[in-house]
């Protein structure tokens, strides 16, 4: 019992002196990663939002970054609205724009204009302290007190049971959404993958490495046909639909991390019918 008390008091204090310490060192925290929704789980004890088709983005109070910890250039007046605290966001200009968005974040020099259409929707406060339903109420402060339409707090809503869950689901896929976010209403934050935070989408994604470029044949000879991918543990494969003819002709560099989304796994663990999403991490 004294043990356990400890180990929970050396938790906290990690957590209420992480954002310090890394300011201090220029180590971001580590990302919230999300594990995923089952029917078997009672979506009611959730806070609920959509599953944002854009870019993933920290902010640190004083740098925009990608998830990799490179540098977002961003113009000076969307920077200026920021607040002085850590966020984690989406950069995001509605549904079925990410392309376009990833052209936009790549660019050494912001399009300004172009700027004028992302919006930041953030959805929590890494290694702020309180349960999500605290950050939630403290988001929606900071995007007020901000009062700019590029900073806004991912709207987050309570579902009564599955059913209510599930409509709201349909709605989203149809009108072109990936999913939704369930993000446990007494959960405080904690870096990594924990069941704290769920994502609901109608396909299975994973990411996985490539290893090397396959040649095309027929209407795709001097290209690449498919991308050799390696996962985390090992597990190799061909990673071939959802390319464009451009991507097969550039493709994604040996090393890159991309995602990719799949059905379900074959009995040998395999992804079945896997296709292409996107480079996970923009240079």
């Amino acid at each position: 019992m004294h043990l356990r008390r400890l180990l929970l008091a050396l938790c906290a204090l990690w957590l209420a002196l992480a954002p310090a310490l890394a300011r201090a060192g220029d180590t971001p925290l580590p990302p919230m990663l999300a594990d995923r929704y089952h029917e078997g789980i009672d979506p009611a004890p959730y806070w609920v939002s959509e599953k944002y088709d854009g870019v993933r983005a920290r902010w640190d109070g004083r740098a925009l970054m990608l998830r990799g910890g490179s540098v977002i250039a961003a113009p000076d007046w969307f920077i200026a609205a920021l607040p002085p605290e850590t966020l984690d966001g989406e950069l995001w200009m509605g549904r079925r724009t990410f392309d376009r968005l990833s052209g936009l974040v790549r660019r050494n020099a912001p399009d300004d204009s172009a700027w004028r259409e992302v919006r930041y929707m953030v959805f929590d406060l890494p290694g702020a302290p309180g349960t999500f339903t605290t950050r939630v109420e403290r988001m929606r402060q900071l995007a007020a007190t901000a009062n700019v339409p590029w900073l806004q707090a991912a709207p987050q809503r309570r579902v009564a049971n599955r059913a209510e869950l599930q409509q709201w689901f349909d709605e989203v896929v149809q009108a072109g959404g990936e999913g939704l976010m369930l993000h446990h209403a007494e959960a405080h934050w904690t870096p990594g993958r924990n069941t704290a935070l769920l994502k609901h989408t109608p396909w299975l994604d994973d990411e996985a490495r490539v290893i090397a470029h396959l040649p095309g044949k027929g209407r795709l000879q001097g290209m690449t046909g498919s991308l050799l991918v390696e996962t985390p543990d090992g597990r190799q494969f061909r990673l071939g639909s959802g390319l464009t003819d451009e991507q097969r002709r550039n493709p994604p560099a040996v090393g890159t991390l991309v995602t990719y989304r799949y059905r379900e796994l074959t009995p040998k663990g395999m992804p079945r019918f896997p296709v292409f999403l996107r480079v996970r991490e923009l240079p």
